[in-house]
Formats: structure tokens, C-alpha cells, sequence
């Protein structure tokens, strides 16, 4: 199914980073016309489907010829690849014969349902992973998943099958690279997108009311986790944080989340952790169930005091990104693509244990002078590393050396 993509313009970028505006520009001359898909399993909910919408509209404005589309398949196909996407990141759980029959029929009918006829078609994780050994192609494989550690039984017999299939294999960190793509591997941060509704500037009025309509006090501390109901995100984790710190400070939580359509684990873990949480009132679900969109989770981030992320597993979290881009530090476990964001002590701290975590929390909200210059620093490193003008550059370059 193909995705309307909104018109996006590279112009608009220069407000924040015009030199790497000038750079894209030049480097697209020689893209011009190129036909490029996108293929990914669904349109809404998560990073990747976030990423597209500003990614694959910005292509097209630099003149390359760009579409995205997304996998028909049924709930059943869903729940096999949730399992691969918890055995890619290290899960002891197994695939059965009927379930690895039942990923490749789908592909295999995607293959011919969707429209691949490009110069460059890149796959996006491992959904639609085996599309190229049903129409040939020139493909690149983008991961989006901390496969630094990976069940290697589930991993080789998968990724074997079409690995060579692929010209290029990109991976948010160098750590993450296994066998076999080693010799196509190319290192691929990803990237928040500075002016979407999700990150841009909302005016104080704007703020104040959905604060309101959520029910939160702008007079007390408020801790805020961005992330989706996944075992790897350990919110039970981000619970007993703010336990913890409540004993000592009158402090809020938000919990703001998206249920994703590919994603069917994440509705039953979702009334999981409503039940721990129980009825404290200082405990906010925030999703789109209650009409939380783009602009909300923005407001959310804004009016943090801090930021927290629990994850044990993280393939990048750009979520984080997203909080230090709003000058707020951020305290988070050091796995996967955190370590490269948040740098302890600079713009926020890394910590592991849920003493720790609470700890680190309490030094930030009890001293403010270095709480903002922990958020100084948090928006420059995005603004130097993060934003989508330097993701972009790297897609332009990885397509030229594909097709050249």
C-alpha cells in the first residue's frame, strides 16, 4: 500500500542548519529523477513511520522521485514479526516452521502487490526483509534495532537467506553490525526533525492548555518517559523511579506513548503496567487513545523538568533526542544508540540501577542552575549530530554509491 506523502521543503531547513541545506542541494544534482522506495510495516506508530514522513518528502523535494510503501499482511504476520524483532535484539524465543512459512509467504506477496520498480528500493527493518529474493533490485537494508547481541539462531536463519541480496546494510552503530553484512556495513545515526509538529517551538498558550486538558500541574516537577509499551522499554522500571523520588519530592509522571498497528504485544503489556501503576493520580497514561498526537507529546517534552528513559534494549530512541532538543537533560540506562546521545554529565546522566536512576533524577530537580546548563548542552548536541539535514546527507550518499 502506497503512503501520501505531505510536500516538505528542504528551504524551510535554514533556519536551523544552512550550510547542510547548501550541502544537500549540491549533492542532489547528480540524484535528480532517481526513483527511490521505501518499504516498511506500517504508516503509524514508531520511529520509522516518523522518520519517513519528513525523510521520503524531502527527497522528493531535492528532486529525486520518492515513494513509501507499506506491507498488506495479516495480524498473525504481526506477531511473528514482533517475535523476530525480540529475537533480533536478543530474545530466547524461537521461530517455527509454520511462522517462518507464514513471513516468507507474506513477502513474497508483497513482492508482487507493491511498487518496487526503482533505481533504489531500501527495506526497512526486518519485516519486509526477504522482498528481494522475490523481485530483483537494487536493495539497502536499514536497521533500526540494537542487534549488538542477537539470538543467533532466529538472527542467521533469516538474515542468510536474502543477506546477499542487499548492496548496502545500514546500522544506527558500528556495535550492532554482525555477520553477514560486515563487508556492506555502513554506520547510520538517525535523526528528529526540528520543525514537525513534535519538535518545533509551541507558543505558551498552546502548552498551558494541553496541560490543562491532561490534567497536569505546571507548578510541580514532572519526569516524562516517551516510549512504547515493549518489554525492552522497562516502564515498570520508570514506576518505581518515581516511587522512589516521591517519598522525597511531590513529583509527577508522564508516560506518553503511541499504540502502534504493528504491534500486538503492546496493547497487553499497555493493561499490564496500568495495573501496576494502580490509581495514583500523579501517574499519567498519555496515547493517542485519549488524542494524543504530535503536538501533545511536543508540549509533554516541553514542560519536563527531566526526562527518563528505562529502556534495557534501545536501537537508537530518538525519543531522547527529542527531549534534549526541548533543552531538557535527560537520564537514561547507557544501552544502544543512548550512549551516543546522552553523554554523562554533559546533558544529562547515564545510569543504571533504579536507586541510581531515582538519585540522578533528584540532583537535577533539587539544582536548578545545573539542570538548565545540562539543557544548554542537551540542544546543542542534537543540533550538531541529531536533526534531519545530516540524516538526509547519509541517505544521498549511501543511494549514489548504490547506483554508481
Amino acid at each position: 500500500m502506497r503512503v501520501e506523502l505531505p510536500v516538505r521543503k528542504i528551504s524551510d531547513y535554514n533556519t536551523v542548519a544552512k550550510e547542510e541545506v547548501e550541502e544537500l542541494i549540491e549533492l542532489s544534482k547528480e540524484l535528480k529523477g532517481l526513483k527511490v522506495v521505501h518499504v516498511n510495516a506500517t504508516s503509524y506508530g514508531g520511529g520509522v513511520a516518523e522518520l519517513l514522513y519528513t525523510l521520503a518528502p524531502l527527497m522528493n523535494d531535492l528532486g529525486l522521485n520518492t515513494s513509501w510503501e507499506v506491507l498488506e499482511a495479516p495480524n498473525e504476520f504481526f506477531n511473528v514479526t514482533k517475535k523476530l524483532h525480540n529475537a533480533f535484539q536478543g530474545a530466547d524465543i524461537d521461530i517455527s516452521d509454520n511462522e517462518f512459512e507464514l513471513f516468507e509467504k507474506v513477502n513474497k506477496d508483497n513482492a508482487k502487490k507493491l511498487n518496487l520498480d526503482a533505481d533504489a528500493v531500501i527495506i526497512h527493518d526486518p519485516q519486509p526483509f526477504f522482498i528481494p529474493l522475490f523481485k530483483d533490485g537494487k536493495y539497502i537494508w536499514r536497521c533500526h534495532i540494537d542487534t549488538s547481541n542477537p539470538n543467533f539462531n532466529v538472527w542467521n536463519r533469516i538474515t542468510y537467506k536474502a543477506a546477499d541480496k542487499y548492496s548496502k546494510a545500514l546500522f544506527h552503530l558500528n556495535e550492532y553490525v554482525q555477520e553477514p553484512f560486515k563487508q556492506i556495513a555502513v554506520e547510520f545515526p538517525p535523526s528528529i526533525d526540528p520543525l514537525s509538529d513534535k519538535n518545533k517551538q509551541l507558543p505558551k498558550k498552546v502548552i498551558e492548555e494541553i496541560a490543562l486538558k491532561y490534567n497536569i500541574d505546571l507548578n510541580r516537577p514532572i519526569v516524562t518517559v516517551v516510549a512504547r509499551f515493549d518489554p525492552w522499554k522497562d516502564l515498570k522500571s520508570a514506576i518505581d523511579v518515581y516511587r522512589i523520588l516521591k517519598e522525597k519530592v511531590d513529583i509527577q509522571l508522564l508516560i506518553v506513548s503511541a499504540m502502534a498497528k504493528d504491534d500486538p504485544e503492546g496493547w497487553i503489556l499497555f493493561e499490564d503496567i496500568l495495573r501496576y501503576a494502580g490509581t495514583d493520580p500523579d501517574i499519567h497514561f498519555l496515547t493517542d487513545l485519549k488524542g494524543v498526537g504530535h503536538i501533545e507529546v511536543n508540549a509533554f517534552q516541553t514542560i519536563s523538568t527531566v526526562g527518563l528513559h528505562t529502556a534495557t534494549k534501545e536501537g537508537f530512541g530518538l525519543v531522547i533526542s527529542e527531549m534534549l532538543w526541548k533543552q531538557n537533560p535527560v537520564v537514561a540506562r547507557p544501552v544502544g544508540g543512548v550512549k551516543v546521545q546522552v553523554v554523562d554529565g554533559f546533558n544529562g546522566f547515564l545510569r543504571n540501577d533504579i536507586k541510581e536512576l531515582a538519585d540522578a533524577i533528584y540532583e537535577l530537580i533539587t539544582n536548578e542552575s545545573l539542570r538548565k546548563q545540562l539543557g544548554r548542552n542537551a540542544r546543542k548536541v542534537v543540533k550538531e549530530k541529531f536533526l534531519t539535514t545530516s540524516h538526509l546527507k547519509r541517505y544521498l550518499k549511501v543511494i549514489k554509491e548504490v547506483i554508481s
